[in-house]
């Protein structure tokens, strides 16, 4: 009897320590995974994926400013994320026609074109086949000839606050970047369309029909969203801001505009307004620290300008603190946005956000 005790007893120590070294390699591997990506080389690298390092370590040599480098740092873990999620995805045997992997390498192209670094700027803004089909004049605010009426009609209206103009611009801008991202997408299905001219198997034709009906819709999708977005604007410029206005960030502004158009219950719809009021709130906060990055900046380059050591190594010290947290806070805010935006297009809605 008494073997059979210490016997138990070396099976339950056994077991014990089977379990601890169990949770410590459980903590080790996630420490692992929290740890910075490294290349094959074993240095330390921004992004795990190979193609997004290259356009970060490109926009680093570009010397691009401090908030554009920050929002692509953003757009940048967001585009990660979701390949690798679609990895493990394909990995599981799903995606079989193309249609994430389509979208994604789309949505790749608009960060490129975004900030400059697809080769094309130039040539797509002077396509007459573009939704921008104009001289440039100077004094265009945003190189858009019925925007530039619009917001100047607002201007010397005489119906807006200093404030007021300036959320109304910040939807003008907004309003002319889905413009941009738009002619992006056109871009991408006329280059899908070339390839498919040249394609010899008819299953590989199959294929390609479907990712380019995908692109034609996710076109049109845009179109039906600027044309209400614009509506919108020219509906503001002439009525004014109402009292009982929602929401003042454009993004935020679009996204109950959609919910509204959806088949949400009147419950979900209180449920959402709610929540896009704490998502505005985390947008605010991110443009404050946005604000803050360029005040470091500029305060950075006049203390470097002076040559005091001491002086630069503490302003360096505060300016890469704040980038890190603008890229944080920017990659949370894009997470957020996205999040909201597949919830209202689960809803009845198809749209493709960055």
């Amino acid at each position: 009897f008494r073997k059979c005790l210490v016997k138990m007893k070396m099976q339950i120590l056994i077991l014990l320590a089977l379990f601890v070294v169990g949770a410590m390699g459980g903590k080790y591997s996630k420490e692992l995974n929290e740890q910075k990506a490294s290349d094959k080389n074993n240095n330390q690298v921004e992004f795990r994926i190979a193609k997004l390092n290259q356009v970060w370590e490109k926009a680093i040599r570009m010397q691009l400013a401090p908030v554009r480098l920050s929002e692509l740092h953003s757009d940048l873990k967001i585009q990660e994320k979701d390949e690798l999620q679609w990895k493990k995805l394909k990995a599981e045997g799903m995606d079989e026609d193309g249609e994430r992997e389509a979208k994604l390498r789309r949505n790749f192209n608009i960060i490129l074109a975004k900030y400059g670094m697809d080769g094309k700027k130039d040539t797509r803004t002077l396509d007459s086949n573009r939704l921008k089909d104009h001289d440039v004049k100077e004094g265009d605010t945003f190189d858009d000839p019925k925007l530039d009426k619009l917001w100047n009609k607002a201007k010397t209206s005489g119906k807006f606050s200093d404030e007021e103009l300036q959320t109304l611009q910040r939807e003008f801008q907004h309003h002319k970047d889905k413009i941009n991202e738009y002619n992006i997408v056109m871009d991408t299905v006329s280059r899908t369309e070339e390839i498919h001219k040249n394609v010899i198997s008819p299953l590989e034709g199959d294929m390609k029909e479907h990712v380019l009906h995908q692109k034609h819709s996710d076109l049109k999708q845009r179109m039906r969203n600027l044309n209400q977005g614009f509506e919108r604007l020219r509906k503001i410029t002439h009525e004014g801001y109402s009292a009982d206005s929602e929401f003042k960030e454009p993004r935020v502004i679009e996204l109950w505009e959609m919910a509204k158009r959806s088949n949400l219950s009147e419950d979900e719809l209180d449920s959402l307004k709610e929540e896009l009021g704490h998502f505005e709130t985390k947008v605010e906060k991110h443009q404050h620290y946005q604000e803050q990055l360029e005040l470091s900046h500029q305060k950075l380059k006049h203390v470097e300008a002076l040559g005091d050591k001491d002086h630069i190594m503490r302003n360096k010290e505060k300016y890469n603190t704040l980038a890190e947290k603008a890229r944080e806070m920017g990659y949370k805010m894009k997470k957020h946005l996205q999040d909201l935006t597949n919830k209202i297009s689960r809803n009845g809605l198809q749209h493709n956000e960055l």
